[in-house]
């Protein structure tokens, strides 16, 4: 049973707290669900976060960190070590660890409920089955079931306009099926396992080694596609509440390497108002179909558009989007005061299968907010040499870049600190950068991509 690698919550008096459990790079929008609760419940209220993360300096209040593999992970390497591991195995950890089942049980007798806020909602994090505590979000069943690809491409096929696929049981009938395969689809084929976040487990094939060298499994279920060359990867964040209330809190564009990794996006979309039209009726029909299903809460929509124009859907993310917390902050900024952000809209979606009365959507940015985010991550394990001071200044910057008292902000968040060896594949720091102006944006990434890279020891 994984104990504790980092603490340090305490518990005020005459506040309710709700969890949060997730990535630290996902910390931002539980700012903004404790001040819509604080105004719902008509109370203090504050959260917990509970992550995985090891970094060298925690400037987060009410933190607790779990990680069952960094001390293993330490001693292989004979110094102090960071290291992530797969969500599902995270989560069963906090859900089975003693001092958090001990902080829930204290929190239920002060408050008598409690919530659990996540980044993506999975059945591996059971704590809501104590009476008493729920889940802001998806159910998690419904989201496991809706974040197949393969149940995706199979129930939208007649719902949105798609790339040619095909579904494969298992490793031998993906090579056999791509065999038949290449001399048609040409300009490669997009192979990717049943479950795949962020470009994971997928990969855009050009020849047979390219599979075998990339997928060694036998028992997953793969989805392939006909690879199509386009410079656009548009990516749409909303939020269903019921069929007939989808919000659309905007449209970005994605930065993906090596064909199909996401590092990041970019707003606004450069894409013309036609398209970013038809992205947003598309992700409504998308919405639908969630609510149908029995969805509630937020989702993001991933499309590419080629360069005749063509929009193509990829796949749903039946969670939220490592976008959330920059749609919070511009649309806070354009949108008039008082007016509903993403977390209070999926607690209502959630709560009551509507959305409150100060919902609005963004349909214009008045106040020329640029912004775009890179999660660096690290392709082989590292040593770091020195610690980027962690910037929480988020959303204070969002609101200079547009009361004009900034014309542009790079901010470096949660570098994983000095003297640690870094695993294969962490999240090694998170940059936003913000402008009045695309290039500005582009700028300060490259600008702050160095930074990090100068903290890379030998």
């Amino acid at each position: 049973m994984s104990e504790i690698y980092f603490s340090n919550y305490q518990l005020e008096e005459d506040t309710h707290y709700f969890l949060y459990i997730g990535s630290i790079k996902n910390y931002g929008p539980n700012i903004f669900l404790k001040e819509a609760l604080s105004k719902i419940y008509n109370r203090k209220i504050d959260f917990i976060s509970i992550v995985q993360d090891v970094l060298a300096q925690y400037t987060y209040p009410n933190l607790m960190v779990i990680n069952p593999r960094v001390d293993e992970f330490s001693r292989k390497h004979g110094r102090k070590g960071s290291c992530r591991i797969p969500t599902k195995i995270f989560l069963s950890s906090v859900s089975s660890n003693r001092h958090v089942r001990k902080l829930v049980q204290n929190l239920l007798e002060r408050q008598k409920k409690l919530y659990i806020y996540m980044y993506q909602s999975m059945p591996e994090m059971n704590l809501d089955r104590l009476p008493g505590v729920s889940i802001i979000g998806p159910d998690s069943k419904i989201s496991d079931r809706l974040n197949s690809k393969i149940f995706q491409y199979e129930a939208c096929k007649n719902l949105l306009p798609m790339v040619d696929y095909r579904i494969c049981n298992g490793l031998d009938e993906l090579l056999k099926t791509t065999d038949q395969l290449w001399s048609n689809w040409t300009e490669g084929i997009f192979v990717s396992e049943e479950y795949s976040s962020g470009g994971l487990k997928s990969i855009v094939a050009y020849r047979r080694d390219d599979i075998l060298e990339r997928f060694k499994d036998q028992k997953p279920n793969y989805l392939i596609s006909r690879f199509i060359p386009h410079d656009h990867d548009p990516t749409v964040l909303g939020v269903v509440a019921n069929e007939n209330d989808i919000y659309i809190a905007g449209v970005a564009d994605q930065f993906i390497e090596h064909g199909t990794q996401f590092v990041g996006s970019i707003f606004p979309t450069i894409l013309k108002k036609g398209c970013v039209s038809k992205l947003e009726k598309y992700t409504r029909k998308i919405g639908k179909w969630l609510a149908r299903e029995g969805f509630r809460g937020m989702f993001g929509c991933d499309y590419l558009v080629d360069p005749r124009g063509r929009i193509f859907f990829l796949e749903v993310n039946a969670r939220k989007q490592g976008t959330a917390m920059e749609f919070c902050c511009v649309l806070e900024n354009n949108l008039p005061k008082g007016s509903a952000m993403l977390p209070e809209l999926e607690y209502y979606a959630v709560q009551k299968e509507r959305f409150p009365k100060n919902t609005q959507e963004m349909l214009e940015n008045p106040n020329s907010i640029h912004w775009g985010t890179y999660n660096y991550k690290n392709h082989h394990s590292v040593n770091t040499c020195a610690t980027i001071p962690h910037n929480r200044q988020e959303r204070e910057s969002f609101k200079k870049i547009a009361e004009n008292q900034l014309k542009k902000d790079v901010l470096i968040m949660d570098h994983v600190g000095g003297g640690f060896m870094v695993a294969e594949g962490s999240f090694f720091a998170r940059i936003v950068a913000l402008g009045k102006d695309r290039s500005s944006v582009i700028e300060g990434l490259e600008q702050a991509k160095k930074t990090i890279e100068s903290t890379i020891g030998e």
